[in-house]
């Protein structure tokens, strides 16, 4: 029997005959989308401790997207960027939706996305997972470009014996959720495997909690001394810090297990060259790193908390760090993108919609507005004529109330606070890729001009999106 990786390697010897029929055959789309993953929390990232041999095994099939980002780091507005190419602001959606608070918030059921698109040209859709786009049966996602949907409407659910929806009605599913997960989306790639299909596979995991796990989830990381990133950090919770990095990574184990059974699947019913693979998350994660774990709405893990304000209660820290806002991310391929291709340039979440309606040679909806761009071409190697920036925005309502604003070049990194400017700040990503150091003190003419040039870049941003908070600033 073939291994996967000589399939890959054969599917792209014979590159021509497989376009040829790709242009004749729509391809299908495998869209595997996890909540929470790290950049660095992948084996092939180098992370001494990450076991995931099927992911290192994906991103080395095709194309691994290092400089991959998410334009909030948090759940709600970064699916909602996903799904519209848009930005949350511009539709309303700014932090993860609480179900208990926000019943009727959710993403505006006229909003147009990508799968709809897909579903008109010809295409089965299916979800299997989380949506977090709304609760209510407006924001359905069969209202939203799906046939199909088996998961969880809100935030998150039970790491084993969940209660999920399965064709609108609620049931009790036995076992671990990732797994079940993985079982629904098995039975339906096999029951579209005459038809193009789109798969979207929207794991809870490694979304704390991480517990209870498999044994072999569990069993290589539950006696772990796993080193730590800050390990100085002043006054680091160590002992909590090692404890949930032993978590989390069984929970990222569970996550590349499940992917090894997609991907297997594939193989077996022959569909592995007819069938793009992307994988990514909604957002990263931080595991100590600068004193922190969790994502953009981040939590102090100290010993000793430093103390809140009027708007950062003692225990958050909001942030843009690079580890909250980068995504891992991998597309396969087969016969188009060339295994073992490392894309340095920089692409977000918002690049999805235009980029899938390429692969499958579906039109554009007229009149729509659609931030992202296209990266098929960064993925087939051609040059680009587009600079590496990226903008992004958070603005947290929940734990705590801020306004942040982010640019960021391939050497500096601005985070405005517009809510909150004490706690601005400035980076030099290439003598400080930890953003340890924050400059926007700093009397230096060189960090002077580039934090005047990126302040500027922000504010035409957020005057191009329309951003309600612009009104405030100016």
């Amino acid at each position: 029997m073939r291994t996967r990786a000589n399939i890959i390697a054969i599917t792209f010897l014979a590159s021509l005959f497989v376009g040829t029929l790709q242009a004749a055959e729509k391809p299908n789309i495998l869209f595997i989308y996890t909540d929470d993953q790290a950049p660095w929390a992948l084996g092939r990232s180098g992370h001494p401790h990450a076991h995931t041999p099927n992911l290192d095994e994906l991103f080395g099939d095709g194309a691994y997207l290092v400089n991959a980002f998410t334009t909030t780091p948090v759940c709600s507005p970064s699916r909602a960027g996903l799904m519209t190419g848009r930005y949350g602001s511009e539709l309303g959606i700014t932090d993860w939706i609480n179900p208990r608070k926000e019943y009727g918030v959710g993403l505006a059921p006229d909003t147009v996305c990508w799968t709809e698109v897909l579903q008109k040209h010809g295409y089965a859709t299916g979800l299997i997972g989380k949506w977090h786009l709304g609760v209510p049966d407006r924001y359905h996602p069969t209202r939203t470009g799906f046939d199909y949907f088996m998961g969880f409407r809100t935030g998150g659910t039970k790491v084993k014996d969940a209660v999920m929806e399965k064709e609108g009605q609620q049931h009790l599913f036995s076992g671990f959720t990732t797994d079940v997960l993985t079982d629904h989306a098995l039975e339906y790639i096999k029951r579209h495997r005459d038809e193009p299909f789109l798969c979207c596979v929207h794991y809870r995991a490694p979304h704390a909690p991480w517990l209870p796990l498999p044994e072999a989830d569990w069993n290589p990381f539950e006696n772990l001394d796993p080193q730590l990133p800050h390990p100085d950090y002043p006054k680091l919770d160590v002992k909590k810090v090692k404890q949930k990095t032993r978590e989390y990574l069984g929970s990222v184990h569970g996550v590349d297990r499940n992917v090894g059974r997609l991907l297997q699947a594939l193989d077996d019913l022959q569909l592995t060259e007819k069938t793009i693979v992307i994988f990514t998350s909604d957002h990263g994660y931080n595991m100590g790193h600068n004193g922190i774990w969790h994502k953009g709405n981040g939590h102090w893990i100290l010993t000793e908390l430093p103390p809140g304000t009027k708007n950062v209660p003692a225990k958050q820290r909001p942030n843009m760090y690079d580890n909250s806002i980068r995504v891992p991310t991998a597309v396969r391929w087969p016969g188009v993108v060339e295994p073992g291709t490392v894309v340095e340039r920089t692409v977000s979440n918002l690049d999805w919609f235009p980029t899938l309606l390429e692969m499958v040679g579906a039109a554009a909806p007229d009149g729509k507005i659609v931030r992202g761009r296209s990266i098929v071409p960064v993925l087939k190697g051609e040059p680009v004529a587009w600079d590496d920036d990226f903008y992004a925005e958070y603005s947290t309502h929940h734990q705590s109330r801020t306004h942040m604003r982010m640019y960021r070049t391939p050497r500096w990194k601005l985070v405005r606070d517009f809510l909150n400017p004490e706690r601005d700040e400035f980076f030099d990503l290439q003598q400080d890729p930890g953003e340890t150091t924050n400059l926007i003190a700093s009397d230096a003419p060189e960090v002077q001009t580039a934090i005047a040039k990126l302040h500027g870049k922000i504010i035409e941003r957020m005057r191009e999106i329309d951003d309600p908070v612009l009104s405030a600033v100016e």
